[in-house]
């Protein structure tokens, strides 16, 4: 009995790992696409860039499908897919604007208010009520992004900065419905992703096509930017959440991606010559204090109800 303990312990303590691995890449991915989208958005209109984005992301996505060759699309994954991908696009739009008309950390700085919304709307996590610890560990998230901010030089919002609050609103929600819609339902992240971005697509052709021909007119480096949002920041970014999500549970998922505003300062600093001040440094290294504490009561809560059988967890879902 002890041997199984420890086998089961062992692998569960691998397989959270594994999920906090994947989701603080998602984090790092994500903190430099701010700067990608910025650098984009100086070339093509925003709706354009929006649509190469998707468009490139759905392309990707119908491929690999075809490819696993794992049969047809459930009717979860339709009907979850078309509506996650609306809230999805939603985020996209309301940070892609924002970040043409702010800077990219502010932009990575702002969005990590996601942290402290999504606990507040999170219903999977299970065992109850969050701890009153927890919140406190988003606390010290919250003074960290407040010192970032005014280590970069946030002062009065901008239309910009407002327009990435609004967008850390939505994706608290969009991060929250993932885990509450996909829970207890065999719903496949790589259809699902396919069906968001197949619909984002759809929904920004008809916008950003009067200035699609703008799309001819860029050079291999504005492509390269496209490219990079579409495949990483989009296809593994929307993959990995999803999974990690099922996983683990969304306040978790939230916690790791917290650190994405570390992140989008560090590549400003190394590829967007932007300054970093004493207060911005304490700021990350409260963000990541934060995050592991917070991860850590929050591992601990949820899996409470599990100490008298260790191995009754949910089987992996695989991307």
């Amino acid at each position: 009995m002890a041997s199984e303990w420890k086998q089961c312990s062992v692998g569960g303590v691998f397989h959270t790992r594994r999920t906090d691995a994947v989701l603080l890449l998602v984090a790092i991915v994500w903190g430099s696409s701010y700067l990608a989208a910025k650098t984009a958005t100086y070339a093509l209109p925003v709706l354009v860039v929006l649509f190469a984005r998707y468009a490139i992301s759905g392309i990707a996505c119908l491929a690999l499908v075809a490819l696993r060759q794992e049969g047809r699309y459930t009717r979860d994954e339709v009907r979850i897919g078309s509506f996650l991908g609306v809230t999805q696009a939603a985020v996209l739009v309301l940070e892609t604007y924002g970040v043409a008309h702010t800077s990219a950390a502010n932009a990575g700085l702002i969005i990590s208010l996601t942290i402290v919304l999504t606990p507040l709307l999170d219903r999977t996590a299970g065992n109850g009520p969050l701890p009153p610890r927890f919140f406190a560990a988003t606390g010290v998230c919250l003074l960290a992004v407040t010192l970032l901010m005014s280590g970069s030089g946030f002062h009065t919002p901008r239309i910009g900065d407002l327009l990435m609050l609004a967008a850390a609103v939505v994706r608290a929600v969009h991060v929250a419905l993932v885990g509450r819609l996909t829970k207890g339902r065999a719903v496949r992240p790589l259809q699902l992703t396919a069906v968001q971005t197949v619909l984002g697509s759809a929904l920004f052709v008809v916008p950003a096509s009067s200035g699609l021909p703008t799309l001819t007119q860029v050079d291999a480096a504005v492509w390269g930017q496209l490219v990079y949002l579409a495949l990483f920041c989009s296809v593994f970014a929307f993959l990995a959440q999803t999974w990690a999500v099922q996983n683990s549970s969304a306040s978790r998922a939230s916690l790791l991606l917290g650190t994405e505003p570390v992140w989008a300062v560090a590549v400003g600093i190394s590829l967007g010559g932007e300054k970093v001040t004493a207060l911005a440094a304490l700021g990350a290294a409260l963000m990541v204090t934060g995050t592991y504490w917070g991860q850590s009561i929050e591992r601990t809560h949820r899996t409470t109800d599990k100490e008298e059988s260790p191995c009754r967890t949910t089987a992996p879902t695989s991307v």
